[in-house]
């Protein structure tokens, strides 16, 4: 798991300006519900209602939120963050059925304008103070869902600004009934009613894809797969997947890695992957990393030879002091590809074996036809060498056929 006290406090940050929304909708509500009771503003009564739903919806955010700091544990083992996915669901539905209650009221003021109202300039006044501080906190709660990644936040920010536009839509009816303009507010209603019900329902759909576990974030899927591939060590990466819960991203991977790789050595890898991918992808709170041997189609066989004659050669039973060394590229019992190298080591007077097997493990062989192979190039080779094989057969090229035919039987899950 991430650190538990950074993740703590990124959702303690967040349930902070979710406990501002909270105080900041009982103040609203009471001064808009005081006025518009007092005045008669139908309209304003509304939008007091609708900043009551807005309180609601910042509480059940805050309580989200709040849950989701809860410690793993035996029922929970990935965590409550998905609570805070539920969460933003419910303000979803909430942003919507806001649309859908402002169009119901539009089209009641073009029906019916709203009487004559008294303290116009107070209403006027509290309405413009709703708008400024609903702005304000929308900002505010934007700013912060974003900077923890919180989805729940970001769309209780977004539905501050819908209370802005609901808020001024309310301004302007108090003015157009002075201009005796009341059927242009309805109208402007209705337009506004639409905008909002398509962000609500776009707002659901991302959140039922989060809940289903679909990867939505397919920018930090690619930036993990960039980051991963370029790591010393790794051969390949795949099956790359990414879920959100909450502000925090669960992944896992296949890495592809050499199989003369020691445990303890794919365990660093693994270990430096999970570092490198926090540090370029910081949202991510677990991966997990399946280590599997390097695949290839291939097999690359290394035969010991007296001469270079091409596929003529003659085949030698020294190792370190062969002359050459045929390096066969073979597909599915054929040679697709071959070169003869010198064996520079072969002057040497000690530890020829071993050199020799240095120079053939950086050629990639997997498979070496030869009766016996002493302990020391044994050793050189590890597990990067498949095996050891005598000659068997007439040729030089049905020698390498044969050779790698037995392998690739005997080692086809290593290399597909």
């Amino acid at each position: 798991m991430r650190d538990s006290m950074a993740a703590e406090g990124s959702l303690e940050r967040g349930a902070s300006a979710a406990g501002y929304s909270v105080i900041l909708n009982i103040i609203l509500t009471t001064m808009k519900g005081v006025v518009g009771y007092l005045s008669g503003n139908v309209a304003l009564l509304a939008d007091a209602f609708h900043s009551l739903a807005d309180l609601f919806a910042s509480a059940a955010v805050l309580f989200g939120l709040k849950l989701s700091q809860r410690e793993p544990d035996e029922l929970f083992p990935y965590g409550y963050y998905r609570v805070e996915t539920l969460v933003s669901l419910i303000v979803s539905l909430i942003i919507i059925f806001t649309g859908i209650e402002i169009a119901i009221d539009s089209l009641e003021y073009i029906r019916s304008p709203p009487a004559e109202i008294s303290m116009p300039f107070i209403s006027l006044a509290v309405t413009f103070a709703a708008i400024v501080a609903s702005y304000l906190i929308g900002a505010y709660k934007e700013r912060v869902g974003r900077e923890i990644n919180s989805t729940a936040l970001l769309n209780d920010g977004r539905h501050s600004y819908i209370d802005v536009i609901s808020s001024l839509v309310v301004f302007t009816s108090i003015l157009a009934e002075y201009a005796g303009l009341s059927g242009v507010q309805g109208i402007a209603g209705i337009i506004v009613s639409a905008l909002i019900i398509y962000m609500g329902l776009k707002l659901t759909r991302d959140d039922v894809l989060v809940l289903l576990d679909a990867c939505i974030d397919r920018d930090s899927r690619e930036l993990l797969r960039e980051t991963v591939i370029g790591m010393e060590g790794v051969e390949g990466v795949h099956d790359i997947k990414i879920r959100k819960s909450g502000p925090y991203l669960f992944g896992e991977l296949h890495i592809e890695v050499s199989r003369d790789l020691s445990t303890e050595d794919v365990d660093e890898i693994i270990s430096r992957i999970k570092r490198e991918v926090k540090t370029a992808v910081p949202s991510i709170d677990h991966i997990t990393i399946q280590p599997e041997t390097f695949k290839r189609d291939y097999l690359v066989v290394a035969v010991p030879l007296e001469d270079d004659r091409g596929l003529k050669s003659h085949i030698t039973s020294h190792f370190g002091k062969a002359k050459f060394f045929i390096i066969a590229k073979t597909l599915k019992g054929r040679i697709i590809d071959f070169r003869i190298i010198e064996n520079t080591t072969r002057s040497l007077k000690t530890k020829r074996g071993i050199k020799a097997a240095e120079l053939l493990k950086k050629e990639g062989v997997d498979v070496l036809v030869l009766e016996e192979i002493s302990e020391g190039p044994s050793y050189v080779f590890g597990r990067a060498l498949l095996g050891t094989t005598p000659p068997d057969g007439s040729s030089l090229e049905e020698v390498i056929v044969n050779a790698s035919r037995k392998f690739s039987q005997n080692s086809g899950s290593a290399h597909g």
